[in-house]
């Protein structure tokens, strides 16, 4: 997330590339899940206002086009509500007449950092964990506001009849997690409450399909993971959720530098109308998911449709505290340095990265005040 862009040999590709053991294939919080970066081919399909003449948009400021990412299905959440205009929101329209486009395939925010440095996308949700990938490897992305995830989002699974009651409990244990996301500093943090570590249990890096089946098979002790599917996985194969596990980490709303430096008021506006269409979605749950359900988000699976509206309705789901999205604040930077740190420790990421320096950067002290003024009306 520097000013540079990355090579072929960049400590960003080696981030991103060198983690294709760690995918995740989650439709909602695949945002959180770490992937095979170089391997995704995302596809483009447009859906938006009217595109204006370049000469134009160029000399009113307002962009010929934006390339918003869709992590995972993209026919639940905040991608959904703006393509498909739950209650009439229109992101090309309040841009002023952009052409919205929506690049998709991407399994996790981590493959997107990936397409911010190839210039293949300009706007898009990003994790704590991926912003900070992007630090560490120079993806030239603008950090324009962030919110917390919610405290219960992230959950640990043991079977019903398991004599594992709380942390202290899991030391020995065979415990799953795909590891670089929340789950990984949810679980850090879950153990530390009974003075434990990492190496007292016996960690299982599994990506989140795989994860579920080794859970529902007995291979594992105990699996963590983020909603929905967790909470999915709780109800189908009737599994009692530990207590007292939190999450703790923040998410972002991020732009590529070139696009934030020739269109600042636009992505502050996207921003805004992110935050409005998160809004809409808690206002009315019922008619949201509806909405998702007649767009195709669930499929035939009345449980998934089921899971999802309570998770809707208690605002558990990772973009649900998006209706307060805010420019980014100490708390977000101190948060996602100590994630950071943390992974660091690890050997998750190979050296100290300095995400608060990024986040506080002085450079970017013009579109922070332009993002509070739109967040502000």
């Amino acid at each position: 997330m520097t000013a540079h862009r990355t090579s072929s040999r960049s400590p960003a590709r080696t981030h991103l590339s060198g983690l294709s053991g760690l995918t995740g294939a989650l439709p909602r919080r695949g945002l959180l899940a770490l992937g095979a970066a170089a391997a995704l081919a995302p596809a483009l399909s447009a859906c938006g206002g009217s595109a204006q003449p370049k000469s134009r948009a160029i000399a009113d400021g307002v962009p010929e086009k934006l390339r918003f990412a869709v992590i995972g299905s993209g026919k639940t959440g905040v991608p959904a509500a703006l393509r498909y205009r739950l209650n009439g929101l229109d992101l090309g329209k309040e841009l002023g007449g952009t052409t919205v486009t929506w690049p998709a395939g991407f399994t996790a925010s981590l493959p997107v950092m990936e397409a911010f440095s190839s210039g293949s996308v300009d706007f898009s949700f990003a994790t704590a964990t991926a912003v900070a990938y992007a630090v560490g490897g120079g993806v030239p992305i603008v950090p324009l506001a962030a919110y917390p995830l919610p405290g219960d989002e992230v959950e640990i699974l043991v079977p019903k009849d398991s004599p594992i009651r709380g942390a202290s409990d899991l030391k020995g244990k065979r415990v799953a997690d795909q590891k670089g996301t929340t789950g990984t500093y949810s679980l850090i943090k879950y153990l530390e409450t009974a003075g434990l570590r990492l190496d007292d249990i016996e960690y299982v890096n599994l990506p989140a399909a795989d994860a579920e089946s080794a859970f529902a098979n007995g291979k594992v002790d105990a699996w963590i993971s983020w909603q929905p599917a967790i909470g999915l996985a709780r109800a189908r194969h009737k599994a009692r959720s530990l207590p007292k596990v939190k999450t703790y980490d923040y998410s972002f709303y991020v732009a590529s530098e070139s696009f934030a430096k020739k269109y600042p008021e636009a992505v502050a506006k996207a921003v805004r109308v992110v935050r409005d269409a998160q809004r809409a979605i808690n206002a009315d749950p019922a008619k949201s998911v509806a909405f998702f359900d007649k767009i195709g988000g669930f499929g035939s699976q009345s449980l998934e449709r089921e899971v999802y509206l309570e998770l809707t309705r208690d605002k558990r789901l990772s973009d649900s505290p998006a209706d307060a999205l805010a420019p980014v604040d100490r708390a977000a930077v101190e948060s996602t340095q100590d994630l950071a740190d943390n992974f660091q420790a690890l050997g998750v990421y190979p050296s100290k990265i300095d995400v608060a320096g990024f986040l506080r950067d002085s450079r970017f002290d013009s579109i922070r005040k332009t993002v509070a003024a739109e967040l502000a009306t």
